[in-house]
């Protein structure tokens, strides 16, 4: 059952009569399948792309391989892109795309210590750009980074 902030969310979309779509990392499409839960979901949810490897950033997203070399593939420059790019792929009126660290072995370092995020939003009015830290297991990072992302929108949807 999806979060009351996600079914919140998904109901002030489906009242702009606005839609979604999602180029998820981390979160592998548990995103776009929260979503799926609410029962807006048919009216706002035009659909998702899973980019958890580099391959699928750099020749699905046409990432440039030298912005993941020198930020890596989990950072705000990468998520900016991948936003922009599923923006076109979709063309839907807000585009969320997330990149992040649920476990080690990744890009983490003392900066940027795992449960570390990086959200970029295209909404019809504002672009949104958001880091933020969350522990727990990394079931329970990924549902607070969705919260993250549906308390991103609802505060920015015009009222």
């Amino acid at each position: 059952m999806p979060s009351d902030i996600v079914i919140e969310c998904s109901k002030a979309i489906a009242a702009k009569g606005w839609n979604i779509a999602f180029a998820e990392s981390a979160s592998a499409g548990r995103m776009s399948a929260e979503f799926a839960l609410t029962e807006n979901s048919g009216a706002i949810l035009r659909g998702g792309i899973v980019c958890y490897e580099v391959f699928v950033k750099e020749q699905i997203l046409n990432v440039p391989h030298t912005t993941i070399e020198k930020y890596t593939p989990e950072s705000a420059e990468v998520t900016q892109i991948l936003a922009q790019q599923s923006a076109k792929i979709f063309n839907s009126k807000i585009t969320v795309a997330i990149t992040g660290l649920t476990t080690p072995g990744g890009s983490e370092t003392a900066e940027k210590p795992v449960g570390t995020f990086f959200f970029y939003i295209i909404m019809p009015l504002e672009k949104i750009s958001h880091r933020e830290v969350f522990s727990g297991t990394a079931e329970e990072i990924i549902l607070k980074a969705i919260d993250k992302t549906a308390e991103l929108i609802i505060n920015n949807i015009p009222s």
